[in-house]
């Protein structure tokens, strides 16, 4: 939200806007997680909403992929209407697996996804738990209710009793759960380790 210009710092948004942000450095450590639970892969795609991601952090994970041995390859997509064919071309492009980065985009589009990434048998990690619980592979971030529970709420009260928004901090999730989908992870002929699972707040079966 800083970066975007909609608040000035998190502690102080200043203006009329305050809220969540969804830590998109989180991108980062899902990658990670891809890379564990696939150790062979070589090759990897991430899916960008280039209005979410700014060049740096796309980037950074490409220099971290690097540092494995693996090369990524950055697919960005600003409309939904694009999803499919943008899909199609990370399958035809010989990519292993797939990180949808985080963004309102590619999550209010979730369902466009998860049906092209299973007909194509892509592997894919996603940035929230109802993602793997709908049918993704794996996911790691909040939980969206628990978001809109805890904060939403709590900024609500706040401002319903008069206080500015720009004296609201904007929060950031603290709390995050690893999902595996072990349904999708079959259905892939994927393996997923012991030790892995043995890590996951939830396993779906």
């Amino acid at each position: 939200m800083v970066r975007s210009g909609f608040v000035t710092s998190l502690a102080r948004p200043s203006g009329n806007t305050t809220g969540i942000s969804f830590l998109p450095e989180l991108d980062g450590k899902r990658q990670e997680i891809l890379l564990e639970v696939l150790p062979s892969l070589r090759r990897i795609a991430a899916l960008a909403d280039p209005n979410n991601t700014p060049p740096e952090q796309l980037q950074a994970l490409q220099e971290a992929a690097h540092a494995r041995g693996v090369t990524l390859s950055v697919y960005r997509v600003s409309k939904a209407e694009d999803l499919e064919g943008l899909i199609d071309a990370v399958k035809s492009s010989g990519e292993e697996a797939l990180n949808v980065l985080s963004g309102t985009l590619l999550f209010n589009n979730r369902q466009i996804i998860l049906r092209r990434v299973a007909a194509l048998g892509l592997p894919t990690i996603w940035q929230l738990p109802v993602e793997a619980e709908e049918g993704g592979f794996i996911a790691y971030g909040p939980r969206i209710e628990q978001i809109y529970r805890d904060v939403f709420s709590r900024q609500l009260v706040k401002l319903l009793r008069g206080v500015k928004p720009a004296d609201i901090p904007v929060e950031q999730p603290t709390k995050f759960e690893l999902v595996v989908n072990l349904k999708t992870a079959r259905a892939l002929g994927l393996t997923i380790p012991e030790s892995f699972l043995a890590r996951a707040d939830e396993v779906i079966e």
